[in-house]
C-alpha cells in the first residue's frame, strides 16, 4: 500500500463538484483547441473579478478563492481551491499529474520536477524555457492523459501524489467519467486539486469561481510549500507589468484576430475571442484591441465556428495572431504558414499580410514563466518592442533558489 499523502478532502460551499453533466458528451481532438476549451465569446467579466496581480482578489461572492493558508509546521498542512474545498496533506507531494501546461509551468517556477503527466505533451511547449539560463525541462519521459479518451487505469500507473486537474473538467468534457470514479481515484492514490484556468467558455463553471494565473499559482505554491518563491515571483511579475504598461503606446490600439490555423496553408480558421481567461492575458495586458469583438463571428468554442478568407477581408484586422504553430520557430513559420497566405491571391489582400504582421499568436496554456515569454514576444510582435521587459537571471535564479 503507498504511503498516502493527504489527509481529507473537504467539500467548499455548495457541493464538491459542480456540473456533472456534460454539455457535448465527448470530445473533439481533431480540432482546433482541441479538449481544452476557450474564452467565452462575450469576453467580459463578472462582478469580483479576479486581478492578474501578484495579490489574491476573490471572484464571485464566494471566499473560496482566498482561503486555506497552506502554512505548515512540521507536519499536516491543508489548502483551498474551488471546486475541490479544502485538500490536507500529511507530507509535501513529490510526484505529481497537471491537467496543462499552464500548471506544469507554475510547478517548475516553484523549483519542482516537472510532472509525470499533462493532458497533451505536444501542448506543453517547453522551448520557452530556452530563454531561462539554467532552466529546461525534458518531456521525453512525460505522458499524454489523452489518448482518443481518458484512461482511469493510467492514474493508477502514474501514481501521483497529488492531481492538479479541475475534475469538473473530467466530468464535464469526456465520456466515461462520473463521480463515482473521481473519488475513487481521490481514495485509491492521490486528491485532485486545480480549476480549469485557461478558459471562461464553460457553463460548468459558473457555479464556482474562477482563479486568475496568480491565483491558481499562489495555491499551487502552498500544496507544494512554496511560498516564497511564489512570493518572489509575484514581486518580479508586479515590475514585469510597469515595464509592459511603457510599451502600450497611447490612442488606439492595433485590432487583433486570434485564431487556429490547422494547417501550413490555412483557408479556413477556428476564431478566439478575447476573454478573461488565463489563455490571453498577455493580450489583455497588451491593451490589443479584439477585430472580432464587434462583429458577427462567433467564438470556436461557442458552436465551433470557422472563418474564411473573405470573412477576414470584411473584418480586415491589423494584426493576424495564429494558433496552433508554436512547434516552428519565427522563421520556420515565415517560410511556411505567412508565405502561403502572401501568395494567395485572396488572403494577400489582407492589410495583416499586406503589412507584415501575421504572427504565432501563442498557446492555450501558459504559466508565470512562460507568459513573461509570451508577453515580451507579444510586444515586440505588435509595437516593434526592442528591450528585454524582465530580468532572465532574476527568474533562474528564483526557479533554482539562488535568489
Amino acid at each position: 500500500m503507498r504511503r498516502r499523502r493527504f489527509l481529507a478532502t473537504t467539500a467548499v460551499a455548495g457541493g464538491l463538484l459542480a456540473g456533472c453533466t456534460g454539455s457535448d458528451g465527448g470530445t473533439n481532438e481533431s480540432t482546433a483547441g482541441a479538449g481544452d476549451g476557450t474564452a467565452a465569446s462575450d469576453g467580459t467579466t463578472g462582478a469580483g473579478a479576479a486581478t492578474e496581480s501578484g495579490s489574491t482578489a476573490a471572484e464571485g461572492t464566494g471566499s473560496e478563492a482566498t482561503d486555506g493558508t497552506g502554512t505548515a509546521s512540521g507536519g499536516s498542512y491543508s489548502t483551498t481551491m474551488p471546486p475541490v474545498g479544502t485538500v490536507s496533506f500529511d507530507s509535501v507531494p513529490e510526484t505529481w499529474v497537471a491537467n496543462n501546461g499552464s500548471w506544469a509551468d507554475m510547478g517548475v517556477a516553484l523549483g519542482k520536477q516537472p510532472p509525470k503527466a499533462v493532458w497533451l505533451t505536444e501542448r506543453y511547449h517547453t522551448q520557452y524555457y530556452d530563454e531561462i539560463p539554467g532552466v529546461s525541462v525534458d518531456k521525453s519521459g512525460m505522458q499524454s492523459l489523452y489518448s482518443d479518451g481518458v484512461s482511469k487505469e493510467l492514474f493508477y500507473e502514474l501514481d501521483g501524489d497529488v492531481h492538479v486537474i479541475d475534475p469538473n473538467f473530467l466530468l464535464n468534457r469526456y465520456k466515461g467519467w462520473n463521480q463515482t470514479d473521481i473519488k475513487e481515484i481521490e481514495t485509491e492514490i492521490a486528491p485532485f486539486f486545480g480549476n480549469s484556468i485557461f478558459s471562461r467558455g464553460y457553463d460548468w463553471h459558473e457555479d464556482y469561481p474562477y482563479l486568475s494565473l496568480y491565483e491558481a499559482f499562489e495555491k499551487l505554491s502552498q500544496v507544494f510549500q512554496e511560498t516564497e518563491r511564489y512570493e518572489a515571483f509575484a514581486g518580479l511579475h508586479d515590475d514585469f507589468q510597469s515595464n509592459v504598461s511603457e510599451v502600450v503606446p497611447s490612442g488606439e490600439k492595433p485590432a487583433v484576430a486570434i485564431m487556429w490555423a490547422g494547417s501550413d496553408q490555412p483557408d479556413t480558421f477556428s476564431p478566439y475571442l478575447i476573454s478573461p481567461g488565463t489563455s490571453f492575458k498577455q493580450w489583455r495586458d497588451l491593451e490589443v484591441r479584439d477585430a472580432f469583438a464587434d462583429t458577427s463571428v462567433r467564438d470556436f468554442h461557442a458552436d465551433r465556428s470557422e472563418v474564411d478568407f473573405e470573412t477576414l477581408l470584411e473584418v480586415d484586422p491589423d494584426v493576424l495572431l495564429l494558433r496552433g504553430h508554436e512547434d516552428k520557430t519565427r522563421k520556420q513559420f515565415q517560410n511556411t504558414v505567412v508565405s502561403y497566405l502572401e501568395s494567395n491571391d485572396t488572403a494577400s489582400a489582407l492589410t495583416a499580410v499586406e503589412n507584415g504582421d501575421v504572427y504565432r499568436g501563442g498557446p492555450l496554456y501558459q504559466g508565470p514563466i512562460t507568459n513573461l515569454v509570451l508577453t515580451e514576444r507579444a510586444a515586440r510582435q505588435v509595437y516593434g518592442a526592442s528591450d528585454q521587459l524582465f530580468d532572465r537571471q532574476r527568474v533562474a535564479d528564483i526557479v533554482t533558489g539562488s535568489s
